[in-house]
């Protein structure tokens, strides 16, 4: 990805030639390391009978057969990175059987790059699996399992879900034929079963367990060695996230993160790791004909950062067009509320943190609401789908030192600028509805073409 601050699709066509040029380059290394010199044949018919060198040939026979596995995925990767550039560069894609008769095409501005978002998520659905490690039993350190946690209402349970069920379309048969793996550690079971108040080393056991679990898998299996991790995922909504994949500095540079706390400033790297977006399953409030209301923004939490104070020691209970709670009144809807406002005001930073930032965008765009991120200089949030979505077009920045001019800057927003950007959120509200089970272009889904994307941008040195 080009960019810190957002990873646009088009960015990542741009680096596929880098990479089909590095793949086309170990396809050479390869052909020229298949050739053995006489001299390594000879010895090679001399030890054929010791059980150490049918051990060793066993062991050659397993990385050449894994070596070929590699290659024939790398060679699909390279063809679907070849496809989205053709439909980026002719503005046009491969037809797909969900797009007919009614299906949903990606059209307009609030996309980077419609027809390359097309042809990308066309070619993950016929292309993508994902091979989840077995190892670990609950509670201690994985999840339960899609089974159990179909019911929740937290997107991390329904991804979870859908990556170990959804009719089998992403499981991979066997590993070989992966080009992702999942690993299922659970930092809400971690922090559950092993986290005390009262320990003396705060994170030394936690920390301890998801290092270990990854070792463990790293010595039974080829797969986290041969790429460092870089094709390797979790998924976590936890805010200790960020904190616990740094118990291997693998882990945290290489694999691929997927995380509501998509805090730059906390390392969240949009070109590795994936903005996991809040959204729970709860039906909007019915959109009010008339959006009375100029601007909205109800805490519902006691602690929050300096944005967050700032907004509430300027507006709160003190004008009737910005309407601020720093805790909903009882017998007040939130969604009700949503449904009568233009714009919804998120702020982000500080111990209001990036998932609270998100989840309030997500419930203004379920609302028909504008969000509007209130930031300070230094915050550094990543908005969701960010690498395909072009947030600049269906939402409004504010920095936090002009919180007092929220009114006049919102007021100034003329009717027809309002009007389309509110036509714009109606537009992506798809990708962020939760369905059970997912359906197109829903956001579980489009959770997954944001792990498929960062796949996609990974070349395996075979």
């Amino acid at each position: 990805m080009a960019s810190k601050n957002g990873c646009a699709c088009h960015c990542v066509l741009v680096n596929l030639a880098s990479c089909l040029l590095l793949a086309a380059a170990a396809v050479s290394v390869l052909a020229a390391g298949r050739v053995r010199s006489p001299a390594a044949v000879h010895h090679h018919s001399l030890s054929s009978a010791s059980p150490l060198s049918r051990a060793a040939h066993a062991a050659r026979e397993l990385v050449n057969r894994h070596q070929v596995q590699v290659r024939s995925l790398e060679a699909g990767l390279a063809e679907a990175r070849a496809s989205i550039r053709r439909a980026s560069r002719t503005r046009s894609c491969t037809p797909d059987a969900g797009s007919g008769a009614g299906g949903f095409v990606p059209s307009g501005a609030v996309y980077r790059d419609a027809y390359a978002f097309h042809q990308s998520y066309t070619e993950m659905e016929k292309r993508f699996k994902v091979w989840a490690y077995r190892e670990g039993e609950p509670p201690a350190v994985v999840h339960k399992g899609g089974a159990a946690v179909t019911g929740a209402d937290g997107i991390e349970g329904h991804l979870i879900a859908e990556l170990e069920g959804g009719g089998g379309r992403l499981r991979a048969r066997h590993p070989g034929e992966a080009h992702a793996f999942f690993l299922p550690i659970s930092v809400a079971n971690i922090v559950s079963y092993i986290h005390r108040r009262d320990m003396i080393d705060y994170w030394d056991p936690q920390l301890r367990l998801v290092a270990g679990y990854v070792d463990g898998l790293a010595a039974k299996y080829p797969f986290w060695n041969r790429s460092r991790g870089a094709d390797h995922f979790f998924v976590s909504c936890h805010e200790w996230a960020p904190i616990l994949s740094a118990a291997k500095p693998e882990l945290r540079a290489n694999a691929i993160r997927v995380m509501c706390n998509a805090d730059m400033s906390d390392g969240f790297d949009p070109a590795t790791d994936v903005a996991l977006p809040v959204v729970s399953r709860r039906e909007p409030a019915p959109a009010s004909s008339e959006r009375t209301v100029l601007a909205l923004f109800a805490g519902g939490v006691a602690r929050g950062g300096a944005v967050r104070e700032a907004l509430l020691a300027r507006w709160e209970g003190r004008d009737d067009r910005v309407v601020v709670y720093g805790r909903l009144p009882v017998g007040l809807d939130h969604g009700e509320l949503m449904g009568r406002a233009r714009f919804c005001l998120c702020p982000c930073g500080g111990r209001e943190g990036a998932a609270a930032a998100s989840r309030r965008a997500v419930e203004a765009i379920s609302a028909g609401c504008v969000p509007v991120f209130v930031a300070a200089g230094g915050d550094s949030y990543s908005p969701p789908f960010s690498d395909v979505l072009d947030w600049r077009r269906f939402s409004v920045a504010v920095p936090a030192d002009r919180v007092g001019d929220i009114k006049d800057i919102l007021a100034g927003i003329s009717d027809h600028h309002y009007a389309m950007l509110h036509r714009r959120v109606l537009r992506v509200r798809r990708h962020f509805r939760l369905n059970r089970p997912a359906k197109r272009f829903d956001v579980v889904n489009m959770v997954i073409h944001s792990i498929w994307l960062r796949r996609l941008n990974l070349t395996l040195p075979y």
